[in-house]
């Protein structure tokens, strides 16, 4: 757990934008140039001044240490005291330090006017080391400041790297973290943006102040909650309330889904049979007749047009939970995944998910489980025979966002709130595989749905769910309709490979980060 926090000045605790700016404007117009726009001279905030004099306006060393000396001139008399503490930056301070975190200012701008703009605020009293640069030049650059910074934390030498946090505005705070393999958060709300932060490789970036005491609490309010939970369990202990609860908040959008679409599905049916009846021109894409003329079933497309219109009518039913459920999730999800994944973790995931569909659809094949079931047998009649686009468009569209909306936004988000996240990846599996309500389907459903559950905890975002599901439903639909498991491709070989791809992918996965603990 991060025990460290090392705080730039400007642009993170403060907005020095009017001090700064005005001294710079000052410094110039003792050389002749006058900037009335003070917007124009933000990028002197962050970076040491030498270097933003010699770089913006072309001065030599002799004349950047000129403009410094005006500078400070003004800065040092009514400069440093046009600033502003960043709302809800007092908080943060003493929640930290409530919670034993050991707290650090390391700026760029000189130690003594450091001090004097803490202690101006009453901030002083919430930091134990305060580092800057020095009046003489020196130590100017922020890959020396962090290191005194940790060499007065740990005077024994040993540097616990991984318990420290550089929380800055610019790029200059994140490269120089980076020098020491410390993990840097980027504050937007300062002077640096969204861009520069993430050119810079910031390994967090947050938009606000109550953003980033989310971020930096994060471990301290897991450790509560699992202490909480432990006093819980021994024996005597006051049980949570709104068990029961939980569980209506489960399973009757779930019911009301599996009516309703039952419901609506009829409904569509005899609406679609009693429109071709008596609309001619529809009468073949929707009726099958005998020879004498008599109705005797339904056609593909007529069936998945029921299936389709049956899950948007029972999804428009449960909408209001499901986006309660996901907007809920959707915060303690974000923070948890601020730090960007890298993309090879999407093709670890894809993979995973492309071979264990292709294999689990031989083994079903190879095994002769669909034959042995009538129910699977009738629901495959139904969507093969269909028209190929139509079919594409509701299972591997339509069925799959709403499928995802009930399972993944309210049942798999609401049992993750009150149990351990493997038993809420397997419970809320089985439930999906239960509703498919045929042996075919059942088991691919559970290994499917836990997978889904496991990529949408592992990326913290609702889309890659919607997205595998997507993905897998289009491949299966596509392995059937295309014939290929009645050719020489469904073979034991092909499907052994298949799941040694699937393995070895989920276990690469598992290597880049566990979150099964």
């Amino acid at each position: 757990m991060k025990q460290y926090m090392l705080f730039d000045l400007d642009g993170t605790l403060t907005d020095p934008k009017e001090g700064i700016t005005t001294c710079v404007q000052y410094a110039l117009k003792s050389f002749g140039i006058e900037e009335p726009d003070l917007d124009k001279l933000e990028p002197f905030i962050g970076p040491p001044l030498k270097d933003s004099f010699m770089e913006f306006y072309n001065m030599t060393s002799e004349q950047a240490d000129e403009a410094i000396a005006k500078y400070r001139e003004r800065f040092s008399e009514k400069g440093m005291f046009e600033n502003e503490v960043y709302g809800g930056i007092y908080d943060l301070l003493r929640s930290l330090q409530g919670n034993g975190m050991h707290l650090a200012v390391a700026s760029s701008k000189p130690t003594v006017y450091v001090e004097k703009i803490l202690k101006h605020f009453k901030l002083d009293k919430y930091f134990e080391v305060v580092v800057g640069s020095e009046l003489d030049g020196t130590r100017v650059e922020k890959v020396q400041v962090i290191q005194e910074v940790l060499h007065r934390f740990f005077k024994d030498g040993k540097i616990a790297y991984d318990e420290v946090y550089m929380i800055g505005d610019r790029k200059f705070d994140i490269l120089a973290a980076r020098t020491f393999h410390i993990e840097s958060v980027g504050v937007t709300y300062g002077y640096g943006s969204m861009e520069e932060l993430k050119e810079a490789k910031a390994d967090y970036i947050v938009q606000s102040v109550a953003e980033l005491k989310k971020l930096l609490m994060r471990e301290v309010n897991e450790k509560k909650r699992k202490e909480e939970e432990n006093k819980a369990k021994e024996p005597g202990a006051n049980k949570p309330k709104g068990g029961y609860g939980m569980l209506w908040k489960i399973f009757f959008p779930f019911i009301m889904f599996f009516l309703v679409r039952r419901i609506a599905a009829n409904m569509v049916l005899m609406a679609l049979q009693l429109l071709a009846v008596n609309v001619s021109v529809l009468d073949s894409a929707v009726l099958i007749r005998d020879e004498a003329g008599a109705i005797t079933n339904l056609t593909g497309n007529a069936y998945v047009i029921g299936e389709m219109l049956s899950y948007l009518i029972a999804t428009a039913f449960i909408w209001k939970y499901a986006k309660s459920a996901l907007t809920k999730t959707a915060d303690e999800m974000r923070l948890a995944h601020l730090k960007k994944e890298p993309v090879q973790n999407y093709i670890f995931l894809g993979l995973t998910t492309l071979a264990a569909v292709i294999s689990l659809n031989l083994l079903i094949g190879l095994s002769g489980v669909m034959e042995a079931s009538d129910t699977y047998q009738a629901v495959a009649q139904a969507q093969y025979s269909s028209n190929i686009f139509l079919g594409l468009l509701c299972y591997g569209l339509v069925t799959a966002v709403c499928e995802e909306l009930l399972f993944r936004g309210v049942v798999y988000n609401c049992m993750r709130q009150f149990m351990k996240l493997p038993m809420a990846m397997v419970l809320s599996a089985f439930v999906f595989g239960a509703y498919h309500e045929n042996s075919v389907q059942t088991f691919y459903a559970f290994v499917l749905g836990f997978l889904l559950a496991y990529g949408y905890e592992y990326f913290g975002n609702f889309y890659v769910p919607v997205a595998m599901h997507m993905g897998a439903n289009i491949v299966a639909y596509c392995l059937t309709r295309s014939g290929l498991l009645h050719t020489g491709f469904a073979s034991w070989p092909v499907c052994i490979a298949c799941v040694a791809v699937a393995a070895v992918s989920f276990f690469m996965l598992t290597r880049q980060k566990k979150i099964l603990k």
